[in-house]
């Protein structure tokens, strides 16, 4: 029986006559049927014929493509760093006018979420409005006036911060923490950033007569409606729930499915808890962020606008013609996140001082600009 081959893997060229060879491993059978130990030879390969190499042990993985740079960090004219992510831009219509990256992967939208679960909240019958319904959908900035609210908010349903599953943390805001603790005063649930929501979510749960020790649980009954408002807003389904920063539910949807959500809102019919919850937002922009937040500088300086920002570099905005853009900064680079939505705000034409605000990031050297951090698309 002629040698049976086994492992083929390429072997030098002989040196007695140049023809390529391989080596291979044979078994020769013997009389009893016993097989004997593998044997190593030298097999010529005919000419002509390549050598035979191994297959590969696993299939082989093709990477993903990259998401395209958003945004770029130069420091003394020289690039030191890249932002990479995805962006969508709505046209008025609803159709896609742009797509950088894959808008239709799911993300987490974080704080971004909170318009729609500020609309579960009304659509479970709590009735509030003005500062009290902006604060329900703010990731607020911890600043007096907006911890002396949810303390207020609390004391009408009857509770008290103790309550709030929120963990306790310092102002969200650099200088307002910096005035907290030089006053003494220590990490608060009341100070967290998410506070405002975790007031009305429990004042609704007081309201039905729900649960309120397990209000953060994604199968109680206000989770569960806010996750099909979340769905019905985005027309798409929840890819994924996990937990956001706050404790609370977190429903991933597509960037194309949260633009979509954001346009929902401006255009839903007035009085219905989606317009509602958008109308608060843009007449109360300070207790929707804070007074150095770019949230409320945008809904402040351009009449109609509602903007959104998200922890781990995500945003969402729209216009009252029902123009919409969300976008996603891969790496959670916040830095990098305002001079890609004042760049996005250009593209949709939007000509106005606060747009250049938004976009000025300096980098700074010695306590002297040296550079920015500038778009790229």
């Amino acid at each position: 029986m002629p040698p049976v081959p086994r492992n083929r893997t390429p072997g030098p060229a002989d040196p007695t006559d140049g023809a390529d060879v391989t080596d291979v491993t044979s078994v020769t059978a013997v009389p009893d049927g016993r097989s004997p130990a593998g044997s190593r030879e030298r097999v010529p390969v005919p000419e002509g014929q390549p050598p035979m190499t191994a297959a590969p042990a696993t299939t082989p993985v093709i990477p993903p493509a990259a998401p395209p740079v958003l945004a770029e960090v130069v420091r003394s004219g020289f690039v030191e760093g890249r932002h990479r992510g995805s962006l969508v831009l709505l046209a008025a219509d609803g159709s896609v006018e742009l797509a950088l990256g894959d808008v239709t992967a799911p993300v987490f939208p974080r704080s971004a979420n909170k318009p729609m679960q500020a609309a579960g909240i009304l659509r479970a019958g709590l009735d509030l409005a003005g500062e009290r319904l902006a604060l329900a959908a703010a990731s607020h900035s911890g600043e007096p006036f907006h911890r002396d609210l949810v303390q207020k908010m609390l004391a009408e349903r009857g509770l008290t911060p103790a309550q709030l599953q929120c963990p306790p943390d310092l102002p969200l805001d650099t200088e307002e923490a910096e005035t907290y603790l030089a006053s003494g005063a220590a990490r608060d649930r009341v100070t967290m950033n998410c506070s405002g929501k975790h007031a009305a979510m429990l004042a609704a749960c007081v309201l039905n007569g729900w649960p309120t020790e397990t209000y953060l649980d994604p199968g109680h009954p206000l989770q569960r409606l806010i996750h099909s408002v979340v769905e019905e807003a985005a027309g798409e389904p929840v890819a994924a729930v996990g937990t956001d920063g706050c404790g609370a539910p977190l429903m991933a949807i597509g960037l194309t499915g949260l633009a979509r959500a954001f346009r929902s809102f401006v255009l839903a019919a007035p009085g219905s808890a989606e317009r509602r919850v958008a109308d608060a937002m843009r007449a109360h922009p300070e207790y929707v962020a804070g007074t150095r937040r770019h949230d409320t500088w945008l809904m402040r300086e351009v009449p109609g606008a509602l903007s959104k920002m998200g922890a781990e570099a995500v945003q969402a905005v729209a216009l009252p013609d029902g123009r919409a853009l969300a976008v996603k900064v891969d790496d959670g680079g916040t830095r990098a996140l305002r001079p890609v939505l004042a760049r996005a705000l250009a593209l949709m034409g939007l000509d106005a001082p606060v747009v250049s605000r938004i976009g000025a990031v300096p980098l700074l050297g010695g306590g002297r600009e040296v550079g920015e951090i500038r778009a790229t698309f």
